[in-house]
């Protein structure tokens, strides 16, 4: 974004991540990173609990089920709260960058926010195409990015725990 001219502002917001351990890993390197390139961060705050109520019913969805659809709306109309709160018209995810998730999951979830929000614009750039994934893959490396192995929710942690003792 900054290497054509775009100056985003990231708003962390994250209530899905659990453990909180896990939260704060994920928060401080989003941080460490706007930091070292000087970008406007702005902490959301993090209420697992009101989120756990959000997808009460959804707990035993699968990955890219309708609980991660539910998650990505959430998540995403506060970013456009925050986005218009801002001044700023146009906001998109870090979501659609990561090939375990949905795109048109994410897709849906950003217009949603978009016209529930008046006055904002989801921004819904394939971030995985165009030789992005592989820049993605080189700024892991070159930041020594901490690197998630599951999305962030105990739905997900949980899959993968399974996954791995089944191994």
């Amino acid at each position: 974004m900054l290497a054509h001219g775009v100056r985003p502002t990231i708003f962390y917001y994250n209530p899905n991540i659990y453990p909180r351990e896990e939260y704060d890993i994920r928060k401080n390197e989003s941080k460490r990173h706007a930091e070292s390139l000087g970008i406007q961060w702005i902490d959301g705050d993090y209420d697992h609990e009101q989120w756990r109520q959000d997808v009460c019913g959804l707990e035993d969805e699968p990955e890219r089920g309708r609980r991660c659809e539910r998650c990505f709306i959430l998540r995403l109309t506060r970013a456009a709260q925050e986005a218009k709160k801002q001044g700023l018209q146009y906001f998109t995810t870090t979501l659609a960058s990561s090939r375990w998730k949905s795109l048109e999951q994410i897709n849906r979830a950003g217009h949603h926010a978009e016209q529930a929000v008046e006055g904002t614009t989801f921004w819904d750039q394939n971030w995985r195409k165009g030789g992005l994934q592989e820049r993605r893959n080189q700024l892991l490396k070159e930041y020594a990015f901490y690197n998630q192995q599951y999305c962030g929710c105990e739905f997900s942690q949980r899959k993968v725990l399974t996954e791995n003792n089944n191994q």
